[in-house]
């Protein structure tokens, strides 16, 4: 999907106002099953663990990053030089929409339990009405006992958490039926499975007023005040960050995704500013996406995680 994407990014400018259409999706992939299925990118695999109530959902897939700086073979046994390493790298190359919620507790969990954040393959946090909640996947090669005993003993942000053994899993606060679930939403469903490194999704679109501030639409001028009125009504979005494109995925068949890709050049600048992050956009009306070129991943996280996304706005 990202190669494909790749190939059918154009630049949109003030140059260039038309830009390239993405090229269309292929066929999705099966990703309806409201059980656990570890052998789904980590955005997809979540879902049947993340309460129908929940907001937002968060995803890491520190896996991915640590292939795409070079280090695909890096766990909690390797030297404490090449963990720090990776970690400096990881905050200065890398989308960490999560950055590890082990590591205040490496030390201890390496020292005493023989495992460490090193070794988990993907992280996702979600919030909602009835609180926060967590999953940790494990790699599949480390015997589980020694993560059962982390938990049992309550060792900082474990405490409380249960242990899926069979799914290599540690989590807190999950639904208890798939079938109650965000993989139960096929809306919800649509919006992730593009592989990454990270995925923020949100089931709401984002008040004008907080992305830009107060009064702030009342004072548009008439073109960009238009350009916001036009916009469709808008449920969940999601942004899925590789290691050169930022994929977004609004809902199949929308004929707004143009207008809401050139939102971010047409209205005031977010802070830091959009285009830091997010560059020469192309987008695709049937499949309801949009591609960036990514910018500065560190500054494109940010902005996802601040709701500062111009594209995502509610219509009026």
């Amino acid at each position: 999907m990202a190669t494909a994407l790749a190939l059918g990014l154009a630049g949109c400018t003030a140059d260039d106002p038309e830009p390239t259409e993405l090229p269309p999706l292929g066929e999705p992939a099966s990703i309806d099953a409201t059980t656990f299925n570890p052998d789904l990118e980590a955005s997809a695999a979540v879902l049947p663990l993340v309460p129908s109530d929940a907001v937002d959902l968060t995803v890491t897939d520190f896996d991915q990053i640590r292939l795409q700086l070079g280090m695909p073979d890096l766990d909690g046994g390797d030297p404490k030089r090449e963990r720090e390493q990776f970690w400096r790298r990881a905050a200065m190359e890398a989308p960490l929409l999560l950055g590890g919620m082990l590591r205040d507790i490496d030390d201890q969990l390496r020292r005493e339990y023989g495992w460490s954040q090193d070794d988990v393959a993907w992280e996702a946090h979600f919030g909602g009405p009835d609180g926060v909640g967590w999953v940790l996947k494990i790699r599949d090669d480390l015997p589980m006992g020694d993560i059962i005993r982390a938990v049992d003993a309550g060792i900082g942000p474990l405490r409380g958490a249960v242990v899926r053994g069979e799914d290599h899993l540690v989590v807190s606060n999950v639904a208890d039926d798939g079938t109650d679930s965000w993989a139960a939403d096929a809306d919800l469903v649509d919006l992730v499975g593009v592989p990454g490194s990270a995925t923020y999704v949100s089931r709401e679109c984002i008040p004008f007023d907080d992305v830009f501030g107060a009064g702030v639409k009342e004072a548009l001028a008439p073109s960009p005040s238009a350009d916001v009125a036009a916009l469709e009504e808008l449920g969940g979005y999601s942004v899925t960050f590789g290691g050169e494109l930022a994929t977004v995925r609004l809902g199949a068949e929308r004929s707004d995704v143009f207008d809401r890709m050139r939102l971010p050049e047409r209205l005031p600048a977010t802070d830091p500013e959009f285009g830091l992050g997010y560059q020469r956009g192309a987008a695709d009306p049937l499949g309801g996406r949009i591609g960036w070129q990514l910018g500065d991943p560190v500054i494109a996280a940010e902005l996802a995680l601040d709701k500062q996304l111009p594209f995502a706005v509610c219509a009026d």
